[in-house]
């Protein structure tokens, strides 16, 4: 099967370095066919399917390729649709709804007709196969939902695999006012390099979401694992292949690895919320008494309450990964400035760390009173965002200015782009 991994732009070659780690020994179990902003595509096996829903940590969605071809015009698209055999993808007794729609340099222009087109050709054939008059309201929950993306004239329709995005583990009922997704959380690690032999330092750990999923990837459990798909309800489903894929990646977590994961943040009520958070992921990995007979982690994460200011290496080297306030959803812009100054603070307390930041402040760099080492463009949702790294926090270097990133006044709130953009 075709399957396409949707993910944050700027993130597709994380996402991509992970589904082909999936394939473990057996290269030929995953096949990269091509990727673009925002999307990965990829070949696989029914077992393959299973293991990427739950194993991909930087991916937001998971969708079945159902088809792809080429339409000119709208009875070309209806004819390409209707030829897809929808009875093996959508059950008796399931509504069907094209969830989005875009299309960019093709004739196909209209998306609320193709939309349209698209779910009166897959509507018709499952009602002539089902012998109704028409299919179930569209009900969440009981639904399979598509994708339609026209592309240079060539059509690709999409299945939605998971029902509610990959980034929603299960663990994470309450995220604060301004919650990183914790698919971002998860590309910032693995950006940043980080590997649980090194300590870890969040400054603004607020819900928790990085240090959870440091710890998730350190005791290498699959991010998916406690939670279900709405595949599970589809014909070509397997059961007896999903419980054993789950097997599989249950008996690997090993909890006995011993990572050094610290989190703090000034406001005490966000704490608690991490910290609620961390045992709710853990209660989701640990259920499983067979597999584990009730053990708990070696080390655990330790959260505290403390300011920015306050905060100091507990440890002699390791990585600050953080995401501090923008100055859109918390505080003001003049505040959030203000923060980024402040910050420099980071640089003497933490002398031999490197210090990895997500913002979406351009003029970060000139604020903060250093010039990143790497600086990697993250889109996610509305918001573009910048991820700063820095080799050495202790090193002092001349503010050097990126293009367009001098100290700008920040938005007042994150502007859609203007034209015609082809986005997953």
């Amino acid at each position: 099967m075709v399957l396409v991994a949707l993910c944050s732009g700027g993130v597709e070659k994380l996402t991509a370095n992970e589904i082909k780690k999936l394939s473990g020994g057996s290269p030929d179990a995953f096949r990269i066919v091509d990727s673009g902003f925002g999307r990965v595509r990829f070949e696989t096996d029914l077992a393959g399917m299973y293991r990427a829903l739950f194993s991909l940590r930087t991916a937001d969605r998971l969708l079945l390729e159902a088809a792809s071809f080429p339409a000119l015009d709208f009875d070309g698209l209806f004819d390409g649709t209707r030829a897809v055999a929808w009875e093996d993808l959508v059950p008796k007794g399931m509504g069907l709804a094209v969830d989005k729609v875009r299309s960019n340099h093709s004739r196909l222009a209209s998306e609320t007709s193709i939309q349209a087109v698209v779910h009166k050709a897959a509507a018709g054939r499952l009602c002539e196969r089902y012998r109704e008059v028409s299919l179930p309201e569209a009900a969440a929950g009981n639904r399979a939902d598509l994708r339609v993306y026209v592309e240079k004239d060539r059509v690709q329709i999409l299945l939605d695999l998971c029902g509610k995005p990959l980034f929603k583990r299960g663990y994470r009922l309450e995220g604060g006012a301004a919650p990183l997704r914790e698919s971002t959380a998860a590309a910032l690690l693995l950006q940043a390099l980080w590997r649980r032999k090194f300590p870890l330092y969040d400054p603004f750990c607020g819900s928790g979401t990085i240090v959870i999923e440091a710890a998730l990837y350190a005791w290498d459990v699959a991010p998916g694992l406690g939670r279900g798909f709405t595949v599970s309800a589809l014909p070509f489903a397997g059961t007896e292949t999903e419980n054993e894929v789950r097997r599989t990646l249950f008996e690997r977590i090993d909890l006995s690895r011993n990572a050094e994961i610290f989190g703090s943040d000034s406001d005490g009520g966000s704490v608690e919320t991490a910290k609620a958070n961390l045992a709710r992921a853990l209660e989701n990995v640990c259920g499983c008494e067979d597999v584990f007979g009730g053990r708990r982690p070696a080390v655990m994460p330790k959260l505290w309450r403390r300011p920015m200011e306050e905060a100091v290496a507990p440890l002699g080297g390791g990585f600050i990964i953080t995401n501090p306030p923008y100055g859109v959803r918390l505080l003001d812009r003049e505040n959030a400035e203000t923060l980024y100054r402040d910050m420099g603070v980071l640089r003497d307390n933490f002398l031999s760390w490197k210090i990895n930041i997500l913002s979406a402040h351009p003029g970060f760099e000139s604020l903060f009173g250093a010039s990143a080492d790497r600086c990697k463009k993250i889109t996610s949702g509305a918001f573009e965002t910048y991820f700063y790294q820095y080799d050495c926090g202790g090193a002092r270097k001349e503010t050097v200015k990126r293009p367009g990133a001098a100290v700008a006044k920040m938005p007042a709130a994150p502007k859609k782009p203007g034209g015609k953009v082809y986005t997953w």
